[in-house]
Order: C-alpha cells, then sequence, then structure tokens
C-alpha cells in the first residue's frame, strides 16, 4: 500500500489541484494530492489482482486520490456478486459527488434483475453517497428500455434533503426527459419534487442537446418561481 502512495504522491499536479479542488468543496485538502483522472484509470487496470485486493480491503483510505483509485478498480469488477460485496464495504467512505459517480460499471447490465433490489435498498438508507449512488445507477442501467415507472415513485419516496442528493435526482429527471420524456414530464407538471430539485432538473433537461426545442419551450413554463 505504501507503493501505491508513492506512486500516487509521484503524480502530483499543482495546476491540476488548485483548479479542481473547488469543484469539490467537501474534500479536505490535506487528502487532495492533483493526479488527474486519466493516469488514475490506467494505474487502476495496471495493478496486479493481489495489490488490487489488498487495496480494496485497506479502507479507510488516506487520499482522495486513493478512493478515486478504488472507485475505478470497482468498476472494472466482472463478478457481480464481488462487486456488491465490494460497493458495499466501500460507500460508507464516500464523502464527495466525484469518488461515487466514478464507480460506473458496465458488467452490471448483465445483471439488472438483481441489482434493482439492491438499489431499492440503498435508496432507503441514511448514507448520502449510497442514495446518490443508487440514483445514478437507475440513471445510467434503467432508462430507455429498461425504465419502470416504479423506479420513479422509489426515487420519488427518497427523504435525504442533501444537496448532493437533490442533485442527481435532477439530474436523473433531466436525463429522463431525454430518454423516456412521455413518463417524466408527468412528474414535472404535477410538481413531485421540491423546488430546487424540480427547478434543476428543466435547467438541465433546457441544457441538454438529446431534448427537443418543443420540449424545452413547454418545460420552460413548467419553472417553479
Amino acid at each position: 500500500m505504501n507503493n501505491i502512495q508513492e506512486y500516487l504522491l509521484s503524480q502530483a499536479d499543482q495546476k491540476y489541484r488548485d483548479f479542481t479542488l473547488p469543484l469539490i468543496p467537501n474534500v479536505d485538502e490535506k487528502t487532495f494530492i492533483g493526479v488527474r483522472l486519466p493516469i488514475l484509470k490506467k494505474y487502476a487496470k495496471e495493478l496486479d489482482i493481489k495489490d488490487k485486493e489488498e487495496f480494496l480491503d485497506c479502507l479507510p483510505h488516506k487520499y482522495h486520490e486513493e478512493n478515486v483509485l478504488h472507485a475505478f478498480i470497482l468498476s472494472n469488477i466482472k463478478d457481480y456478486d464481488e462487486f456488491i460485496k465490494r460497493v458495499d464495504s466501500f460507500l460508507p467512505y464516500v464523502s464527495n459527488w466525484l469518488v461515487c459517480d466514478t464507480i460506473c460499471n458496465k458488467h452490471l447490465y448483465k445483471h439488472l434483475d438483481k441489482l434493482i433490489k439492491e438499489i431499492y435498498v440503498w435508496l432507503k438508507s441514511k448514507e448520502i453517497y449510497r442514495v446518490r449512488y443508487a440514483v445514478k445507477c437507475l440513471m445510467n442501467y434503467y432508462l430507455g428500455d429498461e425504465f419502470k415507472e416504479e423506479h420513479l415513485l422509489k426515487v420519488q419516496e427518497i427523504k435525504a434533503d442533501d444537496y448532493y442528493v437533490m442533485m442527481v435526482v435532477a439530474w436523473y429527471l433531466a436525463t429522463g426527459l431525454a430518454k423516456n420524456y412521455d413518463l417524466f414530464i408527468k412528474a414535472i407538471e404535477e410538481k413531485r419534487f421540491d423546488k430546487i430539485t424540480h427547478n434543476k432538473a428543466i435547467q438541465k433537461a433546457v441544457e441538454s442537446y438529446r431534448v427537443s426545442e418543443e420540449h424545452k419551450v413547454y418545460l420552460k413554463s413548467l419553472k417553479i418561481k
């Protein structure tokens, strides 16, 4: 583990650190090295299996970049049960949106029937970033042909009023408006979400190239003043 830390420290980029820190305000500056994401992503693939396993077991990590590296390693795990076990143990230590959103495993598409059950449990959690990750999974894997109205109903039941949960819900709604407009527009018309989430969802949808101009005009008329 010392070798991993030494490598990360050797890749510090002060300009990148200065640029990125304000974008992740809830990261302790002392834990932020300033390693660019492509370097971390590449390093996650280069580590051998033994080192990866030892690293994933070594929680909590000291540096922000170690958490990002952890997220990239999780994203490459092919075995579903192993992934769920590992992500369950890691989410309590996630403390910012960047680490949370870095976990994106394409292999989960093969296990959507099982994954949705986990998501429904995570949505009820008191852990902010477990809830955020659950909503992001719904956005990544269950829109388009995989969407069911019960998914949206489960999101409506979220109790957390944290800013980073509200923002991912807004992102989810905006993406839903792009992929399943007729079903998601009902939630906007009926104002099922709080004012901040509602208006941010409209803003994101209006900024999206995937939403038609006609729909954008209508969405603007539904903003809560």
